[in-house]
């Protein structure tokens, strides 16, 4: 695995910019794991790419069976308030006895290397999670189904919620505080007005676009940068990844994972970054080589982590980040789908499945999301 994160900080200076052909030259040279590690995702946009649009989804009369995929979902959260919703359907769990034949729908939470090419008759697979790189890679899946993200109502404000701690945390210092009381060192820091602080957010997507505006309410000043440049109210866009390092005094990225941006914050990165500068990352492992974050933190580049999302989930017991004096390890929790305000949307999208209508956040496989 730390190949596939050391061929990605070989070439993270340049892989934000690369369109697919670039990234098909460069595996061709990698070694074998490495290559195994990226293929699925390689292979997936590339035929995504000679889609010309979402497949067409013709309307269907009569139950349909939904299969709810995920050996770490609890029935009673995910599969009873489902089938409370969709009573004229078959909800069933994939742990269960059923005939893989019959299913018509898969809600897919962390699917690891679960087969869904069982199901011959599926039509349609809604993601739990707004992230779908997993599902992305896996092979089992057509690029002829229809596979939408979920997009939960409430998951931008709770994760607004979660970096508005951690930036204020980061802000104050209460990392610094907090090893003080362990060492009973009475120590204090100037407390800059959050007006002098720069907060730099990565990936201005629905979720990045929030916390930005949120942050900016706080009275920070937010600058931000996406491969599109897309405007958000009150921050300061760019486009340059190197002068929006820069300015960060706490950097949050939230950007999806892409082949592009896969292995992004590496060493030449995290040297881009204002000393001193703390790191938050609520968007996905992978988008870290861990040794080099590691040795940012050792040599003081960087002051301070907060990572909520790893390479390897569960972190193992012996990973560094548990024990580093320097870093907030939170196990994948800055932003959880809620049964409350997600399982409307799946609704929302079966019915319209069954009417033949244009679903609902559907994934373009060519951009990754």
């Amino acid at each position: 695995m730390e190949d596939v994160r050391r061929s990605a900080s070989h070439v993270c200076s340049h892989r934000f910019a690369w369109n697919h052909q670039d990234v098909i030259s460069h595996i061709a040279g990698l070694p074998g794991v490495t290559l195994l590690r990226m293929w699925p995702v390689v292979l997936s946009n590339v035929a995504a790419m000679s889609e010309q649009s979402q497949p067409e989804v013709q309307p269907r009369t009569g139950p349909l069976t939904v299969v709810v995929v995920n050996p770490n979902l609890s029935r009673r959260r995910w599969v009873s308030p489902l089938a409370l919703a969709l009573p004229q359907h078959n909800i069933v769990d994939s742990r269960d006895d059923h005939d893989p034949k019959t299913v018509d729908v898969a809600v897919v939470g962390w699917i690891g290397n679960t087969d869904l090419g069982r199901y011959a008759r599926l039509r349609m697979i809604q993601s739990l999670w707004m992230g779908v790189d997993r599902l992305i890679e896996n092979l089992s899946i057509s690029a002829n189904i229809p596979l939408a993200r979920m997009v939960d109502p409430a998951m931008p404000a709770s994760m607004a919620e979660t970096v508005m701690a951690h930036v204020l945390a980061a802000h104050r210092r209460f990392d610094d505080y907090g090893r003080y009381q362990r060492e009973a060192l009475w120590r204090t820091h100037r407390q800059p007005l959050a007006s002098e602080r720069t907060v730099g957010v990565f990936g201005l997507g629905e979720l990045g676009s929030r916390c930005a505006q949120a942050l900016r309410a706080l009275g920070f000043r937010v600058v931000g940068w996406s491969r599109s440049g897309s405007a958000v109210d009150g921050v300061e866009v760019s486009t340059d990844l190197g002068a929006t390092l820069a300015q960060s005094e706490i950097v949050v990225n939230l950007l999806p994972l892409t082949p592009q941006t896969m292995g992004l914050f590496c060493a030449q990165t995290f040297s881009q970054m204002s000393p001193g500068a703390v790191f938050i990352n609520v968007g996905r492992g992978a988008h870290v080589i861990d040794n080099d974050l590691l040795a940012s933190l050792d040599s003081a580049q960087l002051r301070h982590a907060v990572l909520d999302v790893f390479n390897e989930e569960p972190l193992p017991p012996r990973h560094r980040y548990w024990s580093h004096p320097h870093v907030t390890a939170t196990p994948h929790i800055a932003a959880e789908s809620e049964p409350a305000t997600c399982v409307p949307v799946i609704a929302e999208n079966i019915r319209r499945l069954t009417a033949g209508e244009p679903l609902l956040h559907l994934v373009d496989r060519h951009l990754g999301y």
